[in-house]
C-alpha cells in the first residue's frame, strides 16, 4: 500500500520529490461574514492567481477558502461548496495540465471530497483525519473511517488524500504522549496518501528535524505544509511536495495575490537545485 501511495504521487505530479503546490486562498465566499465580492468577481481573482502560477512554472495548485472567517467546524454550506465547485473548475481549465487540489476550512473533508470529483481535481488536503484535537474551531476528532468509506462511495479513489499531522493552529494537549513519528506511522496505517507537516501558524518554518524523522518512519510521502521561502527551499528538497502559500503572494502575505515574479524566481532556483 505504501508503495502504491510513492507511485500514485509520482504518476500524478510527475516527480517523487521538491514538487512544489501553490495555494490560491479564495476571496471570501457567499455567506461569509467578509463576503462583498460577487461570485465573478472571486472566479476573475481565482483564475489570475492560477494563470501567474501556471506561467511561473509551478508544479501543481491548490485552492483553499483561507478567507472565510471565522471558520465552521467540520460542516459548511451548502453555499460553500457550490462556490469551491465553481471556483476550481475555473481554475482547472485556467491551469491545463497541472495537478489540481482542495481544502476546505475547517475539516470539511468530505465536501472537498466532493467538489475535487465533480471538478477534476486530483488531491485534497485533510485536517483531523487521525487522533483528536483542539483548533480555533473547538474540539475535532478523526474522519478517516467516515471519509475513506466516502471516497469509495463516489468512485474517487483516484483522488489522493494528504492528511495533516499535529496541525498547525492547533493543541494537541490530549495527544501529547503520542509523537509525530507515531502520528504519521498511524496516518500511513490509516491508508493515507502523504502526511503533511506544519509549523505552528501559517506561513511558520517547518522543523526540518522532524521532516528527516517522519520521512524514515513512514514510505508514503512527506509534504511540507508551511514556511517555505527561496532562502529555506534547499533544506526541504527531500521531501515530496512543498506547499507554499504566504511567500508567493504580494509581500510575502497570505491574503494577497500571488506575486509573479516572487513565483517565477522560486521555481528558476529550485529547477537548478533539482537538475
Amino acid at each position: 500500500m505504501a508503495a502504491n501511495a510513492l507511485s500514485r504521487f509520482s504518476r500524478i505530479f510527475g516527480r517523487r520529490s521538491a514538487v512544489v503546490i501553490g495555494m490560491i486562498h479564495v476571496e471570501a465566499l457567499p455567506g461569509t461574514p467578509r463576503n462583498h465580492l460577487s461570485m465573478t468577481e472571486i472566479i476573475n481573482m481565482a483564475r489570475t492567481d492560477a494563470t501567474n502560477y501556471k506561467n511561473a512554472g509551478v508544479d501543481a495548485i491548490m485552492v483553499e477558502n483561507m478567507h472565510d472567517i471565522p471558520y465552521l467546524n467540520r460542516k459548511v454550506g451548502p453555499e460553500i461548496i457550490a462556490s469551491m465547485s465553481v471556483v476550481c473548475n475555473e481554475v482547472k481549465r485556467e491551469a491545463t495540465n497541472l495537478p489540481c487540489g482542495i481544502q476546505i476550512l475547517s475539516g470539511a473533508n468530505k465536501e472537498a471530497l466532493a467538489v475535487a470529483k465533480a471538478a477534476g481535481l486530483e488531491f485534497i488536503r485533510a485536517e483531523g483525519f487521525i487522533f483528536s484535537h483542539i483548533a480555533d474551531e473547538g474540539t475535532m476528532n478523526s474522519d478517516a473511517g467516515e471519509l475513506l468509506r466516502y471516497r469509495k462511495q463516489i468512485e474517487a479513489d483516484d483522488i489522493l488524500v494528504f492528511t495533516d499531522i499535529k496541525k498547525k493552529h492547533s493543541s494537541h494537549f490530549i495527544t501529547s504522549d503520542v509523537n509525530i513519528l507515531e502520528t504519521a506511522q498511524a496516518a500511513e496505517f490509516f491508508l493515507s496518501d502523504g502526511v503533511v507537516l506544519t509549523g505552528k501558524a501559517t506561513g511558520e518554518v517547518t522543523s526540518l528535524k522532524e521532516m528527516q524523522f517522519v520521512k524514515e518512519s513512514v514510505n508514503i510521502p512527506v509534504l511540507i505544509g508551511s514556511g517555505v521561502t527561496d532562502s529555506n527551499m534547499e533544506q526541504y528538497l527531500g521531501a515530496s511536495a512543498m506547499i507554499v502559500g504566504s511567500y508567493f503572494k504580494e509581500e510575502g502575505h497570505w491574503s494577497n495575490p500571488v506575486n509573479f515574479d516572487r513565483v517565477h524566481s522560486f521555481m528558476a532556483k529550485i529547477e537548478r537545485m533539482r537538475r
